[in-house]
């Protein structure tokens, strides 16, 4: 079952005193006391684009889903399709939308067994999601149950997947290194996953309460380094990868977010699969997106921030996330423009109209520019 806890603001994860140990600065995060850097953001930043970093990421919600229909319950939840994955530990990537084709959440969901998946949700979105899920079980027979007795680290670079192998039993080094992409395995107490959210390689690992501390601090002595929320957030700008609430939400399609590749429509000699908000979408694919989330990188000196005004020859647009890439030493941006647009915008920043360009995500990958 799920757990109703009363909310305390704010909440702490089993790694706080491992934060304040590193001279963590705390923040409200979610309704979670979180680290948003241990120092400098941008050596973070570096940290994980040329070596390994770590990042606590236990205020995310796991939830497992057990029953004789949890495939048909998913396949019906999420607009990606579940029957894709064919292999145990296997992971899928998908929005899960409202009767509008909103986004309610973004979410990764793992294939356990064929009565048993996992789904990592958002922090932000926790009660809604797991009000807006439950709602939806009416007429199918499974389980969910909040797992708020594990938590997650990250660990992401070039070098992460090494440095987390090195603290394996031979066998599991050998099961853990061998891990495909959006692939996880049970190790023992740990569920090592090669997902991430920065576009370097690593791990995402799933550990129990009272393991967590001691796998942090075996990490530190492997080498790698703590890194914030902030430097978490330019990372996964620069790999060109949404966040909830701020480049997508309730009011937004996937088709209008950059994530039209998540949508799984089946093909013309089988039947529709139906699944919640596909009517909305159809109906918005064969009219056309009057919008779409593109990248921006200025070309003017400048600042690029959320929620400043896009001016191009087709009407305004808006950014909807923005930062100085320490990658590649511009700025960057996601922005919500008329469809038409191509090639070049402006940008409103402080009553200056500054030229920015149009460029399809993500910005780098692997530590390499991509622009």
């Amino acid at each position: 079952m799920v757990k109703n806890m009363s909310e305390q603001t704010p909440q702490r994860t089993p790694l706080y005193e491992k934060h304040l140990e590193s001279n963590g600065k705390m923040v409200d995060f979610a309704g979670w006391e979180m680290p948003i850097n241990y120092g400098s953001q941008v050596k973070e930043h570096n940290q994980v684009r040329e070596d390994a970093g770590m990042f606590d990421v236990s205020h995310m919600v796991v939830l497992d889903l057990k029953g004789k229909d949890v495939k048909s319950f998913l396949q019906y939840l999420l607009a990606n399709d579940v029957d894709k994955l064919k292999d145990e530990g296997k992971a899928l990537y998908s929005a899960m939308l409202n009767h509008d084709a909103g986004v309610i959440d973004d979410l990764i969901v793992y294939y356990l067994a064929d009565d048993f998946y996992r789904m990592v949700v958002n922090a932000a979105t926790r009660e809604k999601d797991i009000k807006w899920i439950t709602q939806q079980t009416e007429g199918f027979e499974l389980t969910i149950n909040e797992r708020d007795d594990l938590a997650m680290i990250a660990v992401q670079g070039p070098t992460a997947r090494d440095k987390v192998v090195s603290l394996l039993s031979a066998d599991d080094a050998q099961k853990a290194g061998g891990l495909k992409p959006f692939v996880g395995v049970q190790l023992n107490e740990l569920f090592i996953a090669r997902t991430g959210y920065t576009g370097e390689d690593g791990f995402e690992i799933i550990v129990p309460n009272d393991m967590a501390a001691d796998l942090w601090e075996k990490l530190l002595t492997a080498g790698v380094k703590p890194i914030g929320l902030g430097a978490r957030d330019t990372l996964r700008l620069e790999a060109g990868m949404n966040l909830y609430g701020t480049d997508m939400d309730e009011s937004i399609s996937p088709l209008a977010a950059a994530m039209a590749w998540t949508i799984a429509w089946g093909t013309d000699d089988e039947k529709p699969r139906e699944f919640i908000g596909r009517p909305a979408l159809e109906k918005e694919k064969k009219n056309g997106s009057e919008q779409k989330l593109v990248g921006l990188v200025l070309e003017d000196k400048g600042v690029l921030r959320g929620h400043q005004k896009v001016i191009t020859e087709n009407g305004n647009g808006e950014t909807t996330s923005g930062s100085f890439s320490p990658t590649l030493g511009v700025a960057i941006a996601f922005a919500r423009i008329p469809s038409s647009v191509n090639d070049y915008c402006h940008v409103d920043i402080r009553g200056k109209q500054l030229k920015a360009r149009i460029v399809k995500p993500p910005f780098v990958r692997n530590g390499k520019s991509l622009i």
